[in-house]
Order: structure tokens, then C-alpha cells, then sequence
């Protein structure tokens, strides 16, 4: 009997069909209607006001040149972020979760599809977005105001999908035999090749060639024959790029991933017994979280990159108070918000367990603590190979950051778990802890709040007296501790307690 499909529906049309079905059941679970619209709200009011405020600020002509001159750059940084995070995430994020995809026919390409929906849906893209449309609007003026925007709206839809193409071929290599190996070579290569131009000095150099320059020329210029040509180009290149995807996506598809089928296949000798509960706790805590697969990435990435910018950067100790806020809350991103999803079912086995509640809590969170504390040690070892040996201020300032933040976003992190709970499975590399529109809402309270704190430290570290930071980061800290020392009474009781247990396990 033939299979053929029947309908004389055109091929492409389906897979856009099917995202736009997908979306509206992703829409459809969103438990709180109005905070779901409030947050779109929201984010279309910051993303309106950066592009239109910084307009009509008054500014000298010479400030606007050296914003202009910057803009190719930032164009450029816009298509990095993307390119890193979608590899780092594997292809990019899942819009319908694997589990539940076993009950549709989601095609690659409307993975892709999907993927490229939810790339925007990432804090460091937005803000990175925002700045640009703000430097951007700050260069031209009210006059040339819509022009620009026309351009720089399209330049981010292209670099996202040429970041889509990107990570689905590395994703593609990474599930072929000696894959990963090789990609890691790589990976390693190109880090070697940025330490090495930016210690010969041909940085600034390098930056002058950025392909990007054409796209800003025809965007400040005003509605003219350029800004068409540029218009054009870059809707001819966003159209190839989001086809081009398609076929990386579909070699990947045909592949099994090799870190998420040797973390679930892997055998592990048992080790002797711990000599008390919390010890038992932490052990497997600490296995369920470091043989997860984004765990791995996500540290790598969280870990080293910013390591590395503070190293090219040639950073001062100042500068580098605000990386660990930043690692820390994009640590907590990866499943902190969500932490007892890490169990899934299995946490219906460990409430059986004749251990107390409190301690459960107590070992979820140190090895929370532990995993953010790791990835903010390797960021700040990294930036003190061009920071040098800090003062004593400094280096105060340092330890006292790192406790402070840790404790904030741990606190807050196990809280969010307690009141917002969600059923998601962490095995897949391209899974989120959170629905994406939360995960926006998340990453904006964490990266302001650490900032915040970050650039506090950052001031307290020019004085010549260390008691101030520790004066300090004993105030912080003390509020901190006291929040997540509610958030364990309320873990303790046994109706909060199911809740959780019933939806993550769901």
C-alpha cells in the first residue's frame, strides 16, 4: 500500500505548520496566564525603549563617531554569543522536550525550526541585542532612526540562523566516530590562535576586518540605494541560512549523541559506604549532576569563556569582580532553578529513603554551592593569569564576592525550585530546567542581582582597608543565609514537599 503523503500541501509549508502547532501547545501549559503575557510585556518595553530612548539623548558628534566606529564589533559579538550557545545546547534549545516528541512527528527540520524560535529566548543574547539597538540608535538620531533598525533587527535574525548552521554541523561531526575528540581539538585550537593574536598585539587589527562594516554603512546612511542593497542581502542571506540548516540538522538527527548515550550506558564500580546520611546524599547528588551531559557543557563553557575573555581582555582585578555573578547565575541556569527536576521520577525512590527532609535539602543545596563555587574558581584562576598577584583589598574582595553571590543565588535558586516546580528530563543536551520564557524572567533576576553585587565589591576593593568588604559581605551574607534557611523550613514541610515531588516526577 502506497505511504506517500497525500496532501498537496507544498513540503516546506509542513514543518512551519508543525512550529506553529508546537508553539501553541508549549503556550497552551503555561500555568499563570498573566504573568506569562507580563513577561512578554515586559521584555517588548525594554526592547522598545532601547531602541528609541537613546535617540533622542543630546550627544556631541565626536561621542557618536567612537560609538559608530565600535558598532561593526558588536555586530560581530551578537553572532558569537549565538554560535556559542547553540553549540553548547547541542543544536540549539528543544521547543517540545524529547519525551515528549515520542508522541509526534516533529521532523528535523522542524527542530531546527524550533530551535531558531528560542534562540532570542537567552539573556546574554538579549542584552547583547538591546546594547545594540541602543548604540545604534544613539549613532544615527531620531532621522535615520527606523532605517537602522530595519538593519540591525535583520543582521540578528541572520546571525542566529548562520549560528544554527554552525552548531548543527558541529553537533553532525560531534556524533560521528572520534567526533567529540575532534571537536575538542578544535575547540582547544581556536583558543590557542585567540591567546596568540592578542599577545602579538594584531587584535585591533583583526577587528578592522570584521565582514560586519558594510552592514553599518548601509544602516546609518539613511533610506538610499545602499541601505536596498544591504536590505536585500541580508534577507537573501537569512533565507539561505535558515535552508542551509536544514541539512546539518538532518545529518544530526540520523545520529545518536555519544556523550548522552555513554553517560546512560557507562557502568561505575560501587565504592564503599559513606559513613553517614548527608555523605550518601551528597555522593549521589554530586553523580547526578557531573555525568549529566549539559552539566558538563554548560560548566565548560560557563568556566572557561569567560576566563578567557578576562585573559584577552587583559582585564584588572576591578574588572574581573564581575565574572563570578555572572558564572554563578549562569550555573544556576542550568538547573539550580529547577532542582529537584535533576531527580525526575527517581525523587518518588529517594522520599522513601529513611533519611530526613531537611537533610535532602541541606546535601541539594552544598552541591549546588559546589558546582557553582568550581565554575567561578576556574574563571578567576584563568583571569589572574593577566590580572597578577592582587592587593590585599583585592583579593579580599574576591573571596568575599564569591561567598556572597554563591549564597544569593543559591538561596534564590532553591526557593524558585520550591515554588515553581517543573517536569523536565536533564538527560538531553538541548534541555532547559525551565519553560524559556521563565528562563528569561530568571536569568534577568539573577544577572541583575549578581551585577549589582559584583560592581558593590568592585568599589570596595579600591580601599585600602580589607574589613570593609568583610563588613559587608557579612550584612549580604547573613540575609542571604537567612532566606535559604527559610526556604529549608519550607522543604520540611510536608505538603510544599509533595507538590514538588508530584511534578517533577510527573
Amino acid at each position: 500500500m502506497p505511504t506517500a503523503l497525500s496532501s498537496t500541501e507544498p513540503a516546506w509549508l509542513r514543518p512551519v505548520r508543525d512550529v506553529g502547532h508546537l508553539l501553541r501547545f508549549r503556550s497552551a501549559a503555561v500555568r499563570r496566564r498573566s504573568t506569562y503575557w507580563l513577561g512578554i510585556g515586559t521584555m517588548l518595553t525594554i526592547t522598545l525603549g532601547a531602541a528609541i530612548i537613546p535617540a533622542v539623548v543630546p550627544a556631541d558628534d565626536d561621542r557618536r563617531l567612537e560609538l559608530g566606529v565600535l558598532l561593526p564589533t558588536g555586530m560581530a559579538g551578537i553572532l558569537l554569543i549565538s554560535i556559542v550557545s547553540a553549540i553548547a545546547s547541542g543544536g540549539g534549545r528543544e521547543l517540545v522536550s524529547r519525551e515528549q516528541a515520542v508522541a509526534f512527528p516533529v521532523s528535523p527540520t522542524t527542530d531546527h525550526l524550533g530551535a531558531l524560535v528560542l534562540a532570542p529566548l537567552n539573556i546574554s543574547w538579549l542584552i547583547q541585542a538591546w546594547v545594540l539597538l541602543g548604540t545604534t540608535a544613539y549613532v544615527v538620531g531620531p532621522a535615520r532612526l527606523v532605517s537602522a533598525h530595519v538593519v540591525m533587527l535583520l543582521w540578528m535574525a541572520v546571525a542566529t540562523a548562520l549560528a544554527q548552521v554552525v552548531a548543527w554541523s558541529v553537533e553532525s561531526v560531534r556524533r560521528r566516530r572520534h567526533g567529540v575528540v575532534a571537536m575538542r581539538v578544535v575547540v582547544v585550537t581556536l583558543c590557542v590562535g585567540a591567546l596568540v593574536v592578542q599577545l602579538s598585539g594584531r587584535t585591533i587589527s583583526l577587528l578592522d576586518q570584521v565582514p560586519t562594516l558594510w552592514v553599518v554603512l548601509g544602516a546609518v546612511g539613511g533610506f538610499s540605494l545602499s541601505w536596498v542593497f544591504v536590505v536585500v542581502g541580508l534577507l537573501g542571506l537569512l533565507l539561505a541560512a535558515v535552508v542551509v540548516g536544514v541539512v546539518p540538522a538532518q545529518l544530526a538527527a540520523r545520529r545518536l549523541p555519544h556523550d548522552e548515550l555513554r553517560a546512560e550506558t557507562d557502568t561505575h564500580t560501587p565504592r564503599p559506604m559513606p559513613w553517614n546520611d548527608l555523605l550518601a546524599l551528597l555522593r549521589i547528588d554530586r553523580a547526578s549532576v557531573w555525568r549529566a551531559v549539559p552539566m558538563r557543557r554548560g560548566m565548560a563553557v560557563l568556566a572557561v569563556g569567560p576566563g578567557l575573555v578576562a585573559v584577552l581582555g587583559n582585564l584588572p582585578w576591578e574588572q574581573v569582580m564581575i565574572l563570578p555573578g555572572l558564572v554563578v547565575s549562569g550555573g544556576a541556569l542550568l538547573f539550580g532553578v529547577n532542582a529537584w527536576c535533576l531527580d525526575g521520577r527517581g525523587q518518588l525512590w529517594r522520599e522513601n529513603l529513611p533519611v530526613d527532609a531537611g537533610l535532602v535539602f541541606t546535601a541539594r543545596a552544598l552541591v549546588l554551592a559546589e558546582f557553582l563555587g568550581v565554575a567561578s574558581l576556574v574563571t578567576i584562576a584563568l583571569a589572574a593569569l593577566r590580572a597578577g598577584v592582587p592587593t590585599p583589598s583585592e583579593l579580599t574582595a574576591i573571596v568575599c564576592l564569591l561567598v556572597v553571590v554563591t549564597l544569593q543565588v543559591v538561596g534564590g535558586s532553591m526557593r524558585w525550585s520550591e515554588q515553581r516546580p517543573y517536569p523536565v528530563d536533564l538527560r538531553s543536551a538541548r534541555a532547559t530546567p525551565a519553560p524559556p520564557v521563565m528562563m528569561v524572567a530568571y536569568s534577568a533576576r539573577l544577572a541583575l542581582v549578581t551585577t549589582i553585587t559584583g560592581l558593590l565589591f568592585s568599589g570596595l576593593a579600591r580601599f585600602p582597608d580589607p574589613m570593609l568588604s568583610l563588613f559587608v559581605a557579612l550584612v549580604m551574607g547573613g540575609w542571604s543565609t537567612v532566606r535559604l534557611l527559610r526556604a529549608h523550613r519550607r522543604w520540611v514541610d510536608p505538603f510544599v514537599r509533595a507538590r514538588v515531588v508530584t511534578t517533577v516526577a510527573a
